[in-house]
C-alpha cells in the first residue's frame, strides 16, 4: 500500500458527515447503462444521483460537494480500484462507500479491504444479482425517515435551467389488461432536492409561464413520442393542458401543427381539469371540432362530485371522461364513492365517450371499475408514474398478473 496514502488516511477526520434531508448519491462505473441503472435504482430510494465513469470525473464530482455516498461498481474492465480509493482519500471523502460486484469477487473483496484499511466509511459490500430492498437495507442509514420536503420552485426558473421532464403511467384496458397508452406527467427533476412534485411549481392561472410550461409539455410528449416509437411498438399519449391556454386560437393552430404526421401516430388526448372543463365548455366545443380533424381528442380529467354539471347537454366535446382517484380508490368497500362512479360511467355511456378510472391501488379497486364498466384503468397497481427511459423499457403487453 501506498505509504503517503496510508498517512494521509491517518491524519484525515474519522467522523462521516451529517445525514441530509434529501441524501445524494454518487454512482461510479465504467459502463454507461450499468451506472443508468444504478442511479435510476437509487433515485427510487429518494436519492439525488450524479455519476462518474473515472477516477478524473470523481475528482470534479466531489468538488462540488461531498455526496452522502458513493456506489462504486467493482470490475475488472471498470474503474481502476486503485486509484478510485486513492482519489477518495486525498479528497478527504467522509461519506459511505458502496462496493457492488459479482459474488465471491476478488476484486470486490480486495476493494472492502484496501477501503477499510485506508479508513474509508465502507458499507457491506453489495453483491450482483440483487433487489432494490437489499439495496435499501444498505443504505438505509441515510435515507429520511420522512418524506424530504421540496422547495417551491417558480416554474420559469425551472424552464430555464432545464429541470422539468415528462413522466409516463401506463393505462391499461379494463378488460384486456393490456398496455393501451400513458399519460405524460411533468416532474421537476431539482439538482438539490431531486425529483419535486408539481405541486411545489406548478404557476397559477393567471401566471405568464402557465403558456410556457403548456408549451414545453406539448413539445417534449411529441419527442417522447418518436423515442417510444424507436424503441416499441407506438403509444398513444394524453397530456395535461389548462383550458385558458386552449383560448388562444394561435396556440391551437400551433398545437395542431405540432402532432406527428407518422403514420403510425394514433392520437393525442388533452387531458383538462372537470372544474376549468365545465366552466368553458363552449369554448372547448369550439376547439374540440378544430383538433379532431388533426387526430388530437379532448378528455375531462377528475371528474368527481360535479359530474350533475354535464347532464341534460345535447352534447359534450370529449371523447373521455376520467373519474377523480379519490372515488376510485376504496370504491369496491364505499357505497357513496361508487354510486358517483357509477354515474360517471353511465354519463359516458350516454355521450358515446370512453369511462377512464384513475387511482387503481389494489385488486379490489381493479374488480371494482370492471362492475362499474370502465373501459380504462389507471393507477399504482400497475404502475407508478416513471421516466422516460425507464417507461421504454417496459413491455407492451404487461398484466396485472405480470405484475404480481
Amino acid at each position: 500500500m501506498n505509504d503517503e496514502i496510508v498517512e494521509f488516511a491517518e491524519r484525515r477526520p474519522k467522523t462521516f458527515g451529517r445525514r441530509k434531508i434529501t441524501p445524494r448519491a454518487c454512482v461510479a462505473d465504467g459502463k454507461r447503462h450499468l451506472r443508468a441503472f444504478l442511479a435510476e435504482v437509487l433515485e427510487d430510494l429518494g436519492f439525488v444521483t450524479s455519476e462518474c465513469a473515472s477516477a478524473d470525473e470523481l475528482k470534479t464530482v466531489l468538488a462540488g460537494g461531498f455526496p452522502d455516498l458513493i456506489l462504486f461498481g467493482v470490475a475488472a474492465d471498470g474503474i481502476e480500484p486503485g486509484t478510485f480509493l486513492e482519489t477518495l482519500v486525498r479528497e478527504a471523502f467522509d461519506g459511505k462507500v458502496l462496493a457492488v460486484g459479482a459474488r465471491e469477487s476478488i476484486i470486490v473483496k480486495a476493494v472492502q479491504q484496501v477501503g477499510e484499511e485506508y479508513g474509508l466509511a465502507m458499507l457491506p459490500p453489495l453483491t450482483t444479482p440483487f433487489a432494490a430492498e437489499t439495496l435499501r437495507d444498505r443504505v438505509a442509514m441515510l435515507l429520511p425517515d420522512e418524506p424530504a420536503p421540496s422547495p417551491a420552485v417558480h416554474v420559469g426558473e425551472a424552464l430555464h435551467a432545464g429541470w422539468l421532464e415528462l413522466w409516463y403511467q401506463p393505462k391499461i384496458d379494463a378488460r384486456t389488461l393490456i398496455r393501451c397508452g400513458a399519460e405524460a406527467l411533468v416532474r421537476m427533476r431539482h439538482p438539490t432536492w431531486g425529483v419535486v412534485p408539481p405541486a411545489y411549481f406548478i404557476p397559477e392561472e393567471h401566471d405568464p409561464h402557465l403558456c410556457d410550461l403548456s408549451e414545453f409539455v406539448i413539445e417534449r410528449a411529441v419527442r417522447d413520442w418518436h423515442y417510444l416509437l424507436e424503441r416499441q411498438s407506438p403509444v398513444d399519449l394524453s397530456i395535461n393542458l389548462p383550458a385558458s391556454y386552449l383560448r388562444e386560437p394561435q396556440a391551437v393552430r400551433d398545437l395542431c401543427r405540432r402532432v406527428p404526421t407518422h403514420p403510425a401516430f394514433g392520437g393525442l388526448t388533452i387531458e383538462i381539469d372537470s372544474e376549468e372543463a365545465i366552466r368553458d365548455l363552449d369554448l372547448l366545443a369550439e376547439v374540440a371540432r378544430e383538433v379532431r380533424l388533426h387526430n388530437i381528442g379532448l378528455s375531462i380529467d377528475n371528474l368527481g362530485a360535479n359530474w350533475p354539471s354535464l347532464m341534460d347537454l345535447d352534447k359534450i366535446p370529449f371523447i373521455k371522461l376520467k373519474a377523480d382517484r379519490h372515488f376510485v380508490t376504496g370504491s369496491a368497500n364505499d357505497r357513496l364513492k361508487r354510486t358517483v362512479c357509477r354515474r360517471i360511467v353511465e354519463l359516458a355511456q350516454g355521450y358515446g365517450a370512453r369511462a377512464a378510472a384513475e387511482g387503481i391501488e389494489s385488486r379490489a379497486d381493479l374488480v371494482a371499475a370492471n362492475e362499474l364498466g370502465f373501459d380504462l384503468v389507471q393507477g399504482f397497481l400497475f404502475g407508478k408514474p416513471m421516466p422516460l427511459k425507464k417507461f421504454a423499457r417496459g413491455a407492451l403487453t404487461r398484466t396485472v398478473m405480470d405484475q404480481a
